[in-house]
């Protein structure tokens, strides 16, 4: 089999990202944070992450026609993500996100989405007149009208559809039922499923339930606990790999590539899931989002280092 060929249909941003010893309360001001600028947004990230793991990887969204946007495009190309479909747009500017870090690691983001805005089912269309792939791989920081017209075409051919379901939102039944994996965190999949906080039922009680919106599989992440597999073979945990956390902004973009990548190649669902969880773990122990993805080459030591 050759390389798996994977359509990314997603957001890219420009993150600016503070370090701080804690969070600021509301009203605070913290002085002495460190200042970094490094290319995000989930789409980018997990298409550099797709890129970095081997396979053939194209990006479909949007940027401004400006600085940052030609920092986007450049970086991805460098990374190896073609980057034929990711349209210049010319009324809105590239997206940006504001992420506050903590000493343990954790982070706070914002985002301003700009040109992510305005991708269209029509971008979608003129994309794949042209592109063969194995899986399409969105996230929901796109509108919902774009990645279901991925996903329709996707269904169409053949082709894996992976949903990576974040940011948090209430999902319509139509676009689960296009699903073959849905990978949400917890938070993501209360929203899912229309219940608040203080309604969450048991890890497996979510999962399962989470199944039935439509998505054929579904994958939780669940950071430090690992993940829960559940599908029509039943339901299994995944554990966590341990590391010391720098920072876990984009990990769960790492495990959800790996994901995509590993399912493309023909792997079992179980499997595919150890080695997303490996490639999140590694993720957080690397300052900025695009930077974390790992390559093939840092997973399989990391794994080999395991003994997994």
């Amino acid at each position: 089999m050759g390389l798996p060929q994977i359509l990314v249909v997603g957001s890219a941003n420009m993150d600016l990202m503070i370090r701080l010893p804690r969070m600021p309360l509301p009203g605070e001001t913290i002085l002495g944070g460190e200042f970094h600028m490094v290319r995000g947004g989930k789409g980018a990230n997990q298409a550099v992450a797709c890129a970095r793991l081997g396979a053939s990887t194209w990006m479909l969204g949007r940027v401004g026609r400006d600085a940052f946007g030609n920092e986007l495009v450049h970086g991805l190309e460098a990374d190896g993500v073609r980057c034929e479909y990711l349209v210049r747009d010319d009324t809105a500017p590239s997206g940006v996100a504001m992420i506050l870090v903590d000493a343990s690691g954790e982070n706070t983001i914002a985002v301003a989405p700009g040109a992510n805005m305005r991708v269209t089912a029509d971008d979608v269309a003129i994309a794949v007149r042209s592109l063969d792939f194995d899986a399409v791989l969105c996230q929901l920081e796109v509108p919902i009208e774009a990645i279901a017209a991925a996903f329709q075409v996707g269904r169409e051919r053949g082709a894996l559809t992976i949903l990576d379901a974040g940011p948090a939102r209430a999902l319509p039944p139509e676009l689960l039922s296009l699903v073959d994996v849905l990978s949400p965190n917890r938070a993501e999949a209360l929203a899912i499923l229309g219940l608040e906080k203080q309604e969450e039922p048991t890890l497996e009680e979510t999962a399962q339930c989470l199944l039935q919106t439509g998505a054929r599989n579904v994958v939780l992440k669940l950071g430090a606990q690992g993940a829960l597999v559940v599908s029509a073979d039943g339901l299994a945990a995944v554990p966590a790999f341990k590391v010391d956390p720098v920072d876990t902004t984009g990990a769960g973009d790492a495990f959800t590539a790996a994901l995509a990548v590993s399912l493309a190649e023909g792997r079992e669902l179980i499997t595919a899931t150890r080695l997303a969880a490996a490639a999140g773990a590694l993720a957080t122990t690397v300052l900025g989002a695009a930077p974390s993805m790992p390559t093939r080459e840092r997973l399989t030591q990391f794994l080999d280092s395991q003994g997994a």
